[in-house]
């Protein structure tokens, strides 16, 4: 089996887009994954709420099992390798950026890291609805952090009209048309769309649910029922033939428009010998992790890619087209090699 690796998920966004709101969201809404915390200081994170279980140096252990860091960006790798190693249950890091801070140099070390227990996560771009046209004009680079992010926050769309939020998106898109575009307020987005949710059973009848499923869980003002993941979309796909590894490859580097995610076990064939691999991908950024078929690797293709506003349908045709129908040269395996660990 591949090592886990933690996902290393990076907030950014200028002063006031809703960083930190969008972090104690996260905190208040983790529905059972543990969560490492990385911030500037303590003191924008609603930490009195979640009840403080103890404090170790710059390490503050909340009650529901999360941890949060205060460091600086010289000491992230520092950071990283307290938060994520062999034997942590730590199921994402993530990193609220200053308002100030360059997304491009956040990236760079997180995927420079020589932790071999962390992965690169994505980018996720803040924007204040609101207040982005005249941010943007005092602070032209804003168009390049857009440009960077693998998921755009819409934050604050209640303070817009529908007509203003529909040109802010086509601005947006204009900018990164690559990156998944969701809309928020008070940055309510459900967790599962920047990491994985740990399997836990479901409610049994006359169960009271826990605090967490009830924040996560909201009303609309007619009384109905709807979930924080409204707006982006979990498309499977599983294959029992062998992809061409080449073709697999050209989809992953030319996704369609939305995509932020893609995981799972993926089967491929060159030259009459299978491999498998644990694919995961974020925004660009593509990794191939070899894997021993055991009773717990499908034995089939299964993949997940997850976006906003994408067409399942379109997205599983494009993944067909990556069945060979003829045999497959060996050398079409160097395609995956490329993105597989040193």
């Amino acid at each position: 089996m591949a090592n886990k690796r933690t996902p290393v998920v990076i907030v950014a966004g200028f002063l006031g887009s809703g960083k930190t709101t969008l972090l104690n969201h996260l905190l208040r809404n983790n529905r059972g994954a543990r969560i490492g915390v990385i911030v500037n200081d303590f003191g924008s994170v609603n930490i009195d709420s979640m009840m403080v279980a103890g404090q170790v140096d710059s390490m503050v252990s909340l009650s529901n099992g999360c941890l949060c860091c205060a460091v600086d960006v010289a000491d992230m790798d520092a950071m990283l390798d307290r938060l994520a190693h062999r034997t942590s249950g730590i199921d994402v890091i993530v990193v609220e950026a200053s308002g100030l801070a360059e997304p491009r140099n956040m990236i760079r070390l997180v995927v420079g890291s020589g932790n071999e227990h962390v992965g690169y996560g994505g980018l996720v771009l803040v924007v204040d609805a609101a207040e982005f046209g005249t941010v943007r004009g005092r602070h032209p680079e804003l168009d390049q952090h857009v440009a960077l992010a693998d998921l755009v926050l819409l934050n604050k769309t209640d303070r817009i009209d529908g007509d203003a939020h529909d040109e802010l998106l086509e601005l947006l898109c204009r900018l990164n048309d690559r990156a998944a575009i969701v809309s928020t307020v008070h940055g309510r987005i459900d967790p599962a769309l920047l990491f994985d949710i740990p399997e836990r059973p479901e409610p049994q009848p006359g169960e009271q649910l826990s605090l967490d499923r009830l924040l996560y869980e909201e009303h609309d003002e007619d009384g109905d029922h709807t979930h924080l993941h409204d707006g982006y979309e979990a498309v499977d796909f599983e294959s029992p033939v062998p992809l061409h590894p080449r073709a697999l490859v050209d989809f992953l580097e030319d996704q369609p428009a939305g995509v932020f995610r893609i995981k799972g076990y993926v089967h491929v064939v060159a030259g009459g010998r299978t491999r498998t691999y644990l694919l995961h991908t974020v925004g660009d950024h593509i990794r191939f992790d070899p894997v021993r078929r055991t009773g717990d690797v499908p034995a089939t293709t299964r993949l997940v890619v997850i976006g906003a506003d994408l067409d399942p349908e379109a997205v599983r045709a494009r993944l067909a087209e990556c069945v060979p129908t003829e045999p497959v040269p060996a050398d079409a395996m160097l395609a995956v090699h490329r993105f597989t660990p040193r």
